[in-house]
């Protein structure tokens, strides 16, 4: 199971922060799109750092289209000599339309169609194809040499690998189509992950006519450690009311729904259209707790990460205070790539 960490936002600490992530053995340096871009701080990664794998988990695909994520991608590809991963997520309809002011529909079809298109875009400045790709959400029919990067830049590795995220199974269904990787959302349990999102894999998977060999899942990360009670305590709390900000969503009711817990979505949207956001976190019990986290001492989490999910996930991530005391951290890393 590779192990991967995250880098910030503070671009003049970014290429520091994945050194030391190389150091500490992770095999990946991830970004998200929250309140910066995500891409600037793995170009410094990409400098300052040899092999470690560096991605995007997630850039929001539909607040670009498929032109400007394939030049970035191929940019940040040929930069990082073949270490780039390019992490989509769709957001949901309001961020994309008030936020971003960019149009909305049908996530699913045109997740697929922005990946299609990417992939086009790749083949085109590869292998020299004739670029005219004609669907219902973008058209993209004229690339001329001078528009055209050198192919020579990624010879040896060719475009990056395209991870997607999602939770509902129709989006999951299209990662395994036409990504080479799919990205749990944090708010995914073992169940979720093995009744609902597994199956949608392997039918997306089986129209493309291949199999999950070589597929990568990156498994949910929601982790409760510490280093001692006051540690555990503020990990916890936390993490009670991140998940109690997903399941206000009602795109994700799904996930509670299938441990019989689809009335607490009801309650935790109310409150969040009441503004409260800190006393949601009360209405997640130590049983909710512990089915969407790992919860326990630095040397329990792998033992239970790898009990839960070492038969269906290829690499994790959590955010882990290896600083405070890192020898104890890298057998922790190191029984989860064991």
């Amino acid at each position: 199971m590779k192990v991967d960490g995250g880098i910030g936002f503070d671009l003049r600490n970014a290429g520091k922060q994945a050194q030391e992530l190389e150091a500490q053995g992770y095999a990946g340096a991830w970004t998200a799109e929250t309140s910066h871009d995500p891409f600037f701080p793995l170009l410094l990664a990409a400098e300052h750092t040899q092999s470690i794998e560096l991605g995007t988990s997630i850039a929001v695909a539909f607040a670009r289209n498929p032109m400007i994520l394939a030049n970035i991608g191929w940019d940040l590809q040929a930069f990082s000599k073949g270490r780039f991963v390019l992490g989509l997520g769709s957001q949901i309809k309001p961020h994309i339309e008030k936020r971003f002011s960019m149009p909305w529909s049908e996530p699913a079809k045109r997740m697929r169609e922005m990946v299609l298109a990417m992939r086009a875009i790749w083949d085109c400045w590869e292998n020299g194809t004739k670029l005219d790709f004609r669907g219902d959400f973008y058209r993209h029919t004229l690339m001329t040499p001078f528009f055209t990067p050198d192919k020579a830049e990624v010879e040896g590795f060719g475009p990056p690998k395209v991870f997607l995220a999602g939770v509902g199974p129709h989006m999951t269904e299209v990662a395994g189509e036409v990504c080479d990787g799919f990205i749990c959302h944090g708010f995914t349990t073992e169940k979720f992950l093995r009744e609902v999102t597994i199956p949608a894999l392997a039918r997306g998977r089986a129209k493309a006519g291949k199999t999950m060999e070589g597929f990568e899942i990156v498994g949910p990360s929601f982790v409760v450690t510490g280093m001692n009670e006051s540690e555990m305590a503020s990990a916890a709390a936390g993490t009670r009311q991140q998940i109690a900000f997903y399941g206000s969503t009602p795109a994700y009711r799904g996930v509670l729904e299938i441990h019989g817990w689809g009335g607490l979505q009801d309650e935790l949207n109310t409150m969040s259209k009441a503004g409260q956001w800190v006393e949601m976190g009360n209405l997640i019990t130590d049983e909710i707790l512990n089915t969407f986290a790992v919860v326990g001492e630095p040397e329990q989490i792998a033992p239970e990460l790898k009990r839960r999910y070492d038969d269906v996930i290829q690499r994790i991530s959590f955010y882990a205070p290896y600083k405070s005391d890192p020898q104890r951290w890298q057998r922790v890393l190191a029984d989860l790539s064991s």
